[in-house]
């Protein structure tokens, strides 16, 4: 399979009058065509950042790209113009926000911004093909047609994330960008948007990257994984690879121990100590080292490099280093 999409290196500050946020720190990643991958990590690792950098949407004035490279196909994302990204979002590369409320504007009806896409990068539609097209994607999505003239106020949580989807898709992109696109719906409507999103890939054949908390999610709907810390992947592999947790990062492992075990008698829930790391002020070796329960003292001074096993599982991990090369 080829890649549709490699970043290298990324680097990413947020830059405000009082400190400098540090969010990416050599972050790097490749995807392949028809490729689904969990991306997972606490709450400001950088995981949306990186999404937001790959269709060029950093807050303008204070989010920079500092160093690195984001290549999709022939195209470098860094170099793009913003013609050249106006073509690319939406019909090439879509995003699938995180709250649907906040990504739907209160005053046009749904079918107005579902058909915007292709008004937008189909030009060669008639009016009449964009409505059928919008018809289609909303049945796909589990929307009546002839709702389509309504308001986004007038639709549950649950149906204007479908919306939000058909909206992404409705262009047909090689690559779709979910950032927790289920985070805010209740188990039942999670399963459902999950489902139709399993299916709306199939049959379009794009690849996606899936941001998310929920490791079960990951574990269920995902083909690769890859672990968030600091602004850096410092594990990917397949789900089973990861999932079978013989070999992890301490990092990962310690999220595995956080699932609540149903046959546990603790009256507490697990956890591990410390918190995240300050982005302002990051350490000079191992991000994860403050927090690690088995860190080395070549840890806090000299972050790891990526160790790639033969079965291509990654880990950037001294420890790991260490025991596989002696």
């Amino acid at each position: 399979m080829s890649n549709i999409l490699e970043i290298k290196d990324l680097y990413v500050q947020y830059r405000t009058d009082e400190s400098v946020v540090h969010a990416l720190n050599g972050f790097s990643l490749n995807l392949d065509k028809g490729e689904t991958l969990g991306l997972v990590g606490e709450t400001g690792a950088g995981k949306t950042t990186m999404a937001l950098s790959i269709l060029k949407l950093l807050p303008e004035g204070v989010g920079r790209i500092t160093a690195g490279s984001i290549q999709y196909n022939d195209i470098d994302i860094i170099k793009a113009s913003k013609r050249d990204m106006r073509r690319i979002r939406g019909s090439e590369i879509s995003m699938i926000f995180q709250d649907p409320m906040t990504s739907l504007n209160p005053i046009l009806s749904v079918g107005e911004q579902v058909r915007e896409v292709l008004r937008l990068h189909k030009s060669d539609m008639t009016k009449e093909q964009q409505n059928r097209r919008v018809d289609e994607v909303l049945t796909l999505v589990g929307i009546q047609p002839e709702r389509k003239e309504q308001y986004p106020h007038q639709f549950s949580g649950g149906m204007r994330q479908r919306i939000v989807i058909a909206m992404a898709l409705i262009a047909e992109p090689a690559l779709l960008l979910a950032d927790e696109p289920t985070t805010a719906l209740d188990v039942t409507i999670q399963a459902q948007i999950l489902a139709l999103m399993k299916d709306l890939k199939e049959k379009t054949d794009s690849a996606m990257i899936f941001i998310t908390h929920d490791l079960g999610v990951v574990a269920e709907f995902c083909d690769n994984v890859a672990v968030v810390y600091g602004g850096e992947v410092i594990e990917r592999g397949t789900v089973e690879q990861v999932f079978a947790r013989t070999i992890n990062h301490p990092y990962t492992s310690n999220l595995f121990e956080c699932i609540p075990d149903l046959t546990s008698t603790s009256k507490r829930l697990p956890h591990f100590e410390g918190t995240m790391l300050d982005p302002t002020n990051l350490p000079e070796g191992c991000k994860y080292a403050p927090r690690c329960n088995v860190s080395l003292d070549l840890c806090v001074k000299q972050n790891p490099e990526m160790h790639i096993a033969e079965d291509g599982h990654n880990i950037k991990c001294h420890l790991f280093c260490t025991e596989r090369n002696g």
